[in-house]
């Protein structure tokens, strides 16, 4: 029994902690889009997106609004988005996107994460060529014809869409037409069950089961960090 109970409170930690990362990447990400295009919800797509991304991952309205209210503040920390490029074990690139107050600590911080955990952190463009960056709509499939929406969706940008594991419709269009993808879809009613700008491997690299354990054990060193938004990598 008291074995049963450790499990429990051992996965329900780990559920706490996902989610206080979850709601901290979404406040820092809520700063910088009201620093970019202000409070006003109607005028601020950036801010609309990231609003719903927090009720995505169930992120209370309190917090969300709270949230706002200090990226209004002239004490609040201003946050900028800064990506770094590297190298995990076995050749896999890295894309580590962060949410920074201060990137003399966040760089040191990753590269030490690069080097503790057997990868290479490099320069700026030495791995995003690897990638393209895109903007990644997720949609409850109820009610859509794919096909129909696909044909509706090819004047905003569309790019490529399909369905993920989950059954959700996705929606990937050019980075510089996420904009005008999300416009596309409010207007005809969608509200996305997520909408991210995403970096997509163009290939992926084949490894082992023992060679993937490594690469996501740096991974994880990373994605823990305080500063780290997202990792995308381009691993099979």
């Amino acid at each position: 029994m008291g074995r049963i109970f450790e499990v429990r409170k051992s996965t329900m930690f780990a559920r706490y902690d996902r989610m206080a990362k979850q709601f901290s990447r979404i406040g820092k990400e809520i700063a910088i889009a009201v620093k970019k295009g202000g409070p006003d919800v109607n005028n601020n797509p950036m801010l609309r997106r990231v609003m719903q991304n927090g009720k995505s991952v169930n992120m209370p309205k309190d917090r969300i609004e709270a949230a706002i209210k200090n990226a209004m503040g002239k004490d609040t920390s201003n946050y900028d988005e800064v990506i770094y490029e590297g190298y995990a074990p076995h050749g896999i690139a890295l894309m580590v996107v962060t949410a920074t107050d201060n990137t003399t600590r966040t760089v040191a911080n990753v590269r030490a994460h690069f080097n503790k955990g057997g990868g290479a952190a490099g320069n700026s463009g030495s791995v995003s060529f690897l990638f393209r960056h895109l903007g990644v709509f997720k949609l409850k499939p109820e009610g859509i014809n794919l096909e129909e929406l696909e044909l509706e969706l090819i004047d905003f940008g569309l790019e490529e869409s399909g369905e993920d594991s989950e059954g959700n419709i996705v929606i990937q269009s050019g980075f510089t037409d996420f904009g005008n993808m999300q416009k596309a879809l409010e207007e005809k009613g969608f509200t996305p069950i997520s909408s991210e700008l995403e970096w997509i491997p163009l290939n992926t690299i084949e490894v082992t089961t023992e060679q993937s354990e490594d690469v996501f054990k740096l991974i994880e060193r990373l994605e823990q960090d305080d500063d780290v938004q997202h990792v995308f990598h381009n691993m099979a």
